[in-house]
């Protein structure tokens, strides 16, 4: 190994290979197939090491410096190396396999030329190291892994998909149509949380699948790619017959609605080897997913709301999750509050359901505290059962479950002291169904099954030990134990008054060292008793802290009791192991009591938040999508009005039916535009999860999905601009949106020149307003678009039931100093001018250049046009005049020039001969001329 002058290096542990042991080792790792994604440790017992490219990886990713990097053997044979201890290892596997989506991880173990590999973990499948992973901090998200197999038939996609969350042990499939942008498909990989993703190999070579895959990568899904030979459902029935719990008839019925997801299936459980675990049989369970259920969201969406929690956020507010967090449980309800917030309802009764729980909750503090007091003292339930499923189980997880098992009576008891007006929701929904689950045939035999089998007194010393009397072999060696003990301890007695020296102070009794037990005193007594020390005793050990030393009579009661413990420990861990089998087959009593405590802790949660903000939020109205209007008085953002030092100013948000259904928003930078659009997004999110929102008062008409287009970034890894990320998400949203959808655009079309920008700025609009149909928040630099709004009011009465309506964010222009005030309210009508340029001197642009701007900005507002002279008298060619038309002017007239082009494009020319046409469109001519008498803007044209 070469040295290296690196501090951070030194410091690494080294490792030392003979050249033999080198060579043996350098040939087997090139003998390992090629695999980019794979990094790839190898354990040395008290560290580990990584080799290759991957130790190159390690070096500049988690020691940002190639100075850690060694060589392992010599020449072009050798190959580069780098050592790490055990707690890096630790931090490199959270990073690779929860926040990281493009690698997996691989140890093996052996030694020389001889190694095995002994666990592999990918982001979907993280099971083989959940106790390193999970060790010492909550599991926030149960990963999940998808399987997909799109068919192309007939100008349509159909996708079979199917997924697996090992953490739950719970199967998916459904199918579906989906575009050519795979909006669908997306939604559901956000929903699931999905990790990682497998295809058929043969997908990677069709064109058709590109958007796919730029949604796996949007999403940081890990790609695998496996053989179309392993997406085959031959034997389908028969494998899931043996993992799935209960009957198999069930499943018999429920995959006989597909056709293409069975694959998908297939290729599933193959990959995750489910049938290589015996602890699967007859633990999983399988269901249908709808789509239906669920609001949609696509990464864009997640993103542009900041729903989930990022690496780069600078406190936990920063994010919706984040926020609303103030879960109590250990795991199970930060989860499900995952989930939730990925998968919003559109079912009206299930959300008032939640929405009533969370009142009752809001309204009474005793309620709210007293339970959220019980559930800090519950465990990680959910993971505790599926640890009780692994081979390695043993005591901890038993006791873990049985501490979480004795606090539910004080939980209902909590729970059956409410009176209030949802008092009979409550007990429907929570009360009745922890009687179920705690009656003496499931819980109260669980806990009857610990009390009798383990030694609940030794708990407190932090040893977990099954109790002597649970079983008579046991018994019998406990009460062996139990006299060796004593013969010793007299024994120690009799060597205390044989060499005058104080019990315990003096003469300690040491047992678990090298020598077995073993008597120790300091070297400075040994001196008084150093002559009956040497003629009666054998002296083991001289060190500077003390001599041991022992007789025949206290090695021979050693020996006893070393054979008798070995005894013992294994007649023990054979008790454990039926202790913890017969535990494992209370799952489903555990699966349903955790379901039901996660879903009382978000709701806790959601009641918490709503009571403890310094303006309270309220319980919002709910409407079926086809009724009722989108209203927000004194709407805020959530997560911006809990940053320090913010003093939010509230906002109304009337989405109307056939008034202001799509909304034009204009207004300065740094106005509040886009915390304006984002903030009714965020509001109609937490309501559909049954979350109160912050709000004077909110009613909400359901939206199947929320499309955003706010703030596209570069994309550059992936070979994405900007303005084509920008119009990717836009094709997604004019693809997948629906009159029931909520969209959201801020900025559009920036990333081009200004007349492409503005023309489909303009066109999508124009698409939004005639065909989706959808409410729209449009928040635009373009203050041309406004006249949509009139030409919805005059002249296009077919789009009279959607309503196009102009609002602006405030800001003040001081006359005198020219200095720009932001008032950050919302208000109706367009904005009547720019403010880029006050902006810039806000910014402490040099005087000079925000000068120039200026006299820039006043020439491009005058433009060329030829004066209508009546006199004859010449003028100058290219003469500039000063545009005298108002914004409400400009926006009427193009509108009523615009009915004008439709109109006359609307003639049947081809079918008139020359004097009917004439005729027509000297009637259009007219017509317009009649109209131009009231518009300065058209009276230019005549």
């Amino acid at each position: 190994m070469t040295a290296s002058d690196s501090p951070a290096a030194n410091k690494l542990p080294e490792l030392k290979l003979d050249a033999r042991q080198a060579q043996g080792f350098i040939s087997f790792f090139k003998a390992l197939p090629a695999d980019p994604r794979a990094v790839r440790f190898f354990d040395r017992r008290d560290y580990y090491t990584v080799h290759g490219e991957n130790a190159t990886f390690i070096a500049r990713t988690y020691y940002h410096t190639t100075t850690a990097l060694r060589q392992l053997g010599s020449g072009s044979e050798g190959i580069s190396s780098v050592s790490v201890n055990k707690n890096m290892f630790e931090a490199i596997a959270r990073d690779l396999l929860l926040e990281r989506t493009d690698h997996t991880l691989e140890l093996y173990e052996g030694s020389g030329s001889n190694w095995n590999l002994t666990k592999t973990g990918t982001p979907g499948n993280v099971g083989s190291f959940e106790d390193i992973l999970f060790a010492n901090n909550d599991m926030q998200d149960s990963p999940v892994t998808v399987a997909l197999f799109p068919v192309f038939r007939e100008n349509q996609c159909t996708v079979g998909l199917g997924f697996v969350d090992m953490t739950k042990r719970k199967l998916g499939t459904v199918e579906f149509l989906d575009d050519s942008q795979f909006t669908n498909t997306e939604s559901v990989l956000i929903a699931l949380g999905c990790k990682e993703c497998l295809l058929p190999v043969e997908c990677g070579r069709s064109t058709e699948l590109k958007p796919l895959y730029n949604s796996l990568s949007r999403c940081n899904v890990l790609l695998t790619e496996r053989k179309k030979s392993e997406f085959k459902s031959r034997d389908l029935v028969q494998d899931l017959g043996r993992i799935i719990r209960g009957s198999v008839e069930p499943v018999r019925d429920l995959l006989s609605g597909f056709d293409y997801a069975l694959g998908a299936l297939g290729a599933l459980i193959s990959y995750v080897e489910l049938l290589a675990d015996d602890s699967n049989y007859g633990n999983f369970t399988i269901e249908k997913y709808n789509l239906d259920n669920y609001m949609r969201l696509d990464y864009a969406a997640v993103r542009a709301l900041n729903v989930l929690e990022s690496k780069t956020d600078l406190n936990k507010n920063f994010s919706l999750f984040g926020l609303m967090n103030r879960t109590c449980t250990a795991g199970m309800g930060k989860r499900l509050l995952n989930r939730w917030l990925k998968q919003p309802l559109l079912d009206v009764h299930e959300i008032i359901h939640r929405l009533d729980l969370v009142q009752a909750f809001v309204e009474d503090a005793e309620l709210r505290q007293g339970l959220r007091q019980h559930l800090k003292r519950i465990s990680d339930i959910e993971r505790l059962t599926h640890a009780l499923k692994k081979k390695t189980a043993n005591l901890p997880p038993v006791i873990k479950l049985y501490q979480s098992s004795i606090r539910l009576p004080y939980i209902r008891d909590v729970l059956e002291h409410y009176e209030g007006q949802f008092s009979s929701l409550i007990r429907k929904r929570y009360s009745e169904p922890l009687n179920f689950w705690m009656d003496e045939e499931r819980l109260n035999k669980f806990i009857a099954l610990v009390e009798v089998s383990v030694d609940l007194d030794q708990l407190e010393n932090g040893e977990y030990m099954i109790s002597p009397g649970y079983d008579p072999n046991l018994a019998a060696l406990k009460n062996e134990l139990t006299a060796i003990e004593q013969q010793i301890t007299d024994l120690h007695k009799q060597a205390a008054n044989d060499l005058d020296l104080s019990l315990d102070k003096a003469l300690k009794l040491e047992k678990g060292t090298q020598f077995g037990h073993a008597f120790r005193i300091t070297k400075k007594e040994e001196q008084k008793v150093r002559k009956k020390l040497t003629n009666h005793y054998i002296v083991l050990e001289t060190r500077k802290d003390g001599i041991k030393f022992t007789n025949s009579k206290l090695k021979k009661l050693g020996d006893q009791y070393q054979k008798l413990l070995s005894d013992y420990t294994s007649c023990q861990k054979g008790i454990v192991a039926r202790v913890v089998d017969t535990s494992a087959t209370f799952s489903e009593v555990f699966e349903a009591v955790a379901a039901i405590l996660a879903e009382i802790d978000v709701l806790l949660s959601f009641a918490d938040l709503a009571t403890s903000c310094p303006i309270p939020y309220v319980r919002p109205d709910i409407t079926p999508s086809d009724q009722g209007d989108i209203i927000l008085e004194g709407s805020r953002h959530p997560c911006v009005e809990a940053q320090d030092g913010v003093n939010f100013i509230p906002n109304d948000c009337k989405l109307v039916r056939g008034k202001s259904w799509f909304q034009i928003i204009t207004g300065p930078n740094m106005g509040g535009k886009s915390t304006f659009i984002r903030q009714v997004g965020v509001n109609v999110l937490m309501a559909q999860v049954g979350c109160f929102v912050p709000c004077e008062r909110a009613t909400i008409s359901i939206r199947d999905c929320i499309f955003a287009r706010v703030g596209a970034g570069d994309c550059q890894l992936r070979g994405v601009s900007t303005f084509m990320q920008e119009m990717l998400e836009t094709a997604s949203i004019l693809k997948g949106a629906s009159e029931k959808s909520l969209i959201i655009i801020d900025e559009l079309g920036r990333g081009t020149s200004t007349y492409d920008g503005f023309g489909l700025a303009w066109a999508i609009c124009e698409h939004l307003v005639e065909v989706t149909r959808a409410p729209t928040l449009f928040a635009t630099h373009f203050h041309e678009l406004t006249s949509l709004a009139h030409a919805n009011a005059h002249d296009c009465p077919n789009l009279s039931s959607v309503g196009v309506a102009n609002y602006h964010v405030g800001a003040h222009i001081d006359p005198s100093s020219r200095k720009l005030t932001m008032m950050y309210k919302v208000e109706p009508g367009a904005c009547d001018q720019s403010f880029g340029i006050h902006v810039a001197e806000l910014a402490n642009f040099p005087e000079d250049v925000v000068n120039l701007a200026r006299r820039k900005a006043e020439e491009l507002e005058d433009f060329s046009q030829p004066s209508n002279i009546s006199d004859g008298s010449e003028k100058e060619v290219g003469c500039k005049r000063k545009r005298v038309c108002n914004p409400d002017d400009m926006s009427s007239g193009a509108a009523r020039a615009h009915r004008f082009l439709e109109e006359f494009s609307a003639l049947p020319l081809d079918k008139m001969d020359l004097k009917q046409a004439m005729e027509h469109v000297c009637k259009l001519r007219n017509e317009l001329e009649k109209d131009a008498a009231n518009s300065p803007w058209l009276r230019q044209f005549f």
